[in-house]
């Protein structure tokens, strides 16, 4: 029996529960509305059979001729017409209150989940799957709405129908109460067992597998032209068809267990059916009761039934959306990693003076840190170059400058002002970055060039790309500004892209400038080009330049040569190279002596 174990105070369903009862505090009046609505409406379910046996009773004792008879009958009629259409009324009122309920509570929820995963930190982003966490935040939404129909529409009101109904034949026949309530306590208790503690954990398995199907398909559709290029089509096709495999096999097993509870609720129905009707019969066989107490003890079992049989279908909905919703509500559960401190100004750079004060940094769960008591000055208008050889810490010394990342110890000032303590929105909005690869929206050049500045005119956006070099490019066009640049900007090529990154950063004119130069892998034309644009970029700017050509540094005030994490060599070019045996005269020479061999076999 260990696979019946569940805890409804533990786990999935408190979280997703109380993340439940949360908003729908937020709308307190309507709940109100819902739940008295689904109250009444469903009391007159419960009354309906009481006046359905006083209808048969007046029918069968006497003649219509009769005024009592009469009288009796019409009274009987009138109070059915009274209940069915309060409660068409009353439902029509549940259903509206609860439309809007729940549309305002998934816009909430969305609108929620997307901040945090906006605010998320980059090493959150590094590790999950864009394809997934849309899955988790789309699929949450939507099993909100089968929850609250589930909770509000469902059990609450075949709650009250279970307890009405035996009041009521308690009221009347004591024995008839006992049957009823015990009967349906059991059926709802073996219901829930076996879809909370039987069949969920499988639902939860396999809705584990989905997530990881959806971010499969969407790994490989993004990086389709990765896939052309190499042929993989059907190596790709035989990755998806394990994941498929998977989820093919959880997702029958869950289906399956849910089938046999199906089964098993059917087989207690039964049962509970003899025992009603069985006793009925007796009761009349007593003279007990009447041709009309019948009619009111069927229908009410039926209509019963009917609830409970529905009893173990809204359970598994209730098992099923909360499944769905578990890693929607594990999103708003999680910390941001990187957070503004509570009372946090805006930051106010005017100069752009960047200073690291005994900076001690390691990554993760490394043991070893990073940087440690590193400290280095760059001056306001400086214009200075990383370079190293990779993992030396040179992006990573840039993405602390723009707290992507906390440091373990020590501070970073930027105009004297320690970036930790300010809002993390005012000062990245204030560094302008141009990254190697350029990441563009699926919207027009214009909005992508405006991105850095949204109430930027028309005149603005077009001045900022003439400065990029981009002006050209995209006035031919056939849409010009209005062009879509398709996803990531795929539909540009990548000196196109890299002039509208270089334009967005023309028009943020932020104090600070961070460049994580990228000509290397462009033909002369574009290269020239964008390293015109970055020139006048750079202009009057504190600028740092991510050096991967070294032939691009030359002209910058100062080098900073990293390795593993410290800062060996530091100085402009003419005196690095002049350095015997130095790390920058040695990249230097390597890339020469690469750019000689490279001219030697063209000519060849």
């Amino acid at each position: 029996m260990s696979f019946f174990r569940f805890d409804l105070r533990g786990g999935a369903f408190r979280s997703v529960l109380g993340f439940t009862w949360k908003h729908w505090q937020k709308q307190p009046v309507r709940l109100a509305v819902i739940l008295g609505a689904v109250l009444l409406s469903t009391l007159a379910d419960v009354l309906t059979p009481l006046y359905s046996g006083r209808l048969v009773d007046a029918v069968v004792n006497g003649h219509a001729t009769e005024a009592v008879v009469w009288n009796a009958a019409i009274a009987a009629f009138s109070a059915l017409l009274a209940l069915s259409l309060g409660a068409i009324v009353l439902r029509h009122i549940t259903f509206i209150a609860v439309t809007t309920l729940t549309l305002k509570m998934m816009s909430d929820i969305a609108l929620g989940a997307f901040y945090r995963i906006q605010r998320f930190s980059t090493d959150w982003h590094a590790n999950s799957f864009a394809g997934s966490t849309v899955r988790k935040v789309t699929r949450g939404m939507w099993a909100l709405d089968l929850l609250n129909d589930t909770l509000l529409l469902a059990l609450f009101p075949s709650i009250v129908m279970l307890a009405g109904s035996t009041a009521l034949m308690a009221w009347y026949w004591p024995m008839m109460g006992v049957i009823i309530g015990i009967g349906s306590l059991v059926f709802v208790s073996v219901t829930m067992m076996m879809s909370l503690g039987y069949v969920a954990p499988m639902a939860s398995l396999a809705n584990r597998w989905d997530t990881k199907l959806g971010g499969s398909l969407a790994d490989a559709v993004s990086c389709n032209m990765v896939v052309k290029g190499f042929g993989a089509e059907s190596r790709e096709d035989a990755r998806l068809a394990k994941v498929l495999t998977k989820w093919q096999d959880r997702t029958a097993r869950t289906w399956i267990r849910g089938t046999r509870n199906g089964t098993t609720q059917g087989s207690m129905l039964l049962i509970l059916r003899a025992a009603v009707i069985g006793f009925a019969l007796v009761l009349w066989s007593n003279g007990q009761a009447s041709a009309g107490d019948i009619t009111f003890v069927l229908t009410s079992f039926f209509i019963l039934q009917g609830y409970l049989r529905e009893v173990g279908m809204h359970i598994r909905n209730l098992q099923r959306s909360v499944n769905d919703m578990e890693e929607l509500v594990d999103i708003q559960s999680q910390p941001l990693g990187i957070e503004d401190r509570p009372g946090a100004k805006p930051i106010r750079i005017t100069n752009g003076k960047i200073e690291f004060d005994n900076v001690t940094f390691l990554y993760g769960a490394h043991r070893l840190p990073l940087y440690d008591r590193f400290s280095v000055t760059i001056r306001a208008g400086e214009r200075v170059g990383l370079v190293g050889h990779s993992g030396s810490g040179k992006t990573t010394f840039v993405k602390l400058i723009q707290r992507l990342h906390d440091v373990k110890a020590g501070q970073i000032l930027i105009d004297g002002q320690d970036i930790a303590g300010v809002r993390q929105a005012s000062l990245r909005q204030q560094i302008a970055i141009v990254q190697q690869e350029p990441i563009l929206f699926h919207r027009s050049l214009a909005e992508n060039i405006a991105y850095a500045r949204p109430g930027a005119t028309q005149e603005e956006i077009e001045e900022a790309a003439r400065q990029a070099s981009a002006h050209d490019f995209i006035s031919a066009l056939p849409k010009g500004y209005s062009t879509l640049v398709g996803e990531r900007g795929v539909k540009l090529s990548g000196g196109e892209r890299q002039r509208v990154a270089i334009a967005r950063a023309f028009l943020a004119d932020a104090p600070v400038l961070i460049l994580d130069e990228a000509t290397s892998s462009l033909d002369s034309e574009s290269e020239v080009l964008i390293q015109q644009a970055m020139e006048r970029l750079m202009l009057g700017r504190t600028t740092l330049v991510i050096a991967h050509r070294l032939s691009t540094v030359r002209s910058l005030d100062r080098l900073l040569v990293f390795d593993h994490g410290r800062i060996a060599e530091e100085g402009n070019h003419e005196a690095l190279i002049r350095l015997n045996g130095g790390i920058y005269r040695g990249l230097f020479e390597r890339q020469a002596l690469e750019l000689t061999k490279g001219l030697v076999l063209n000519d060849d």
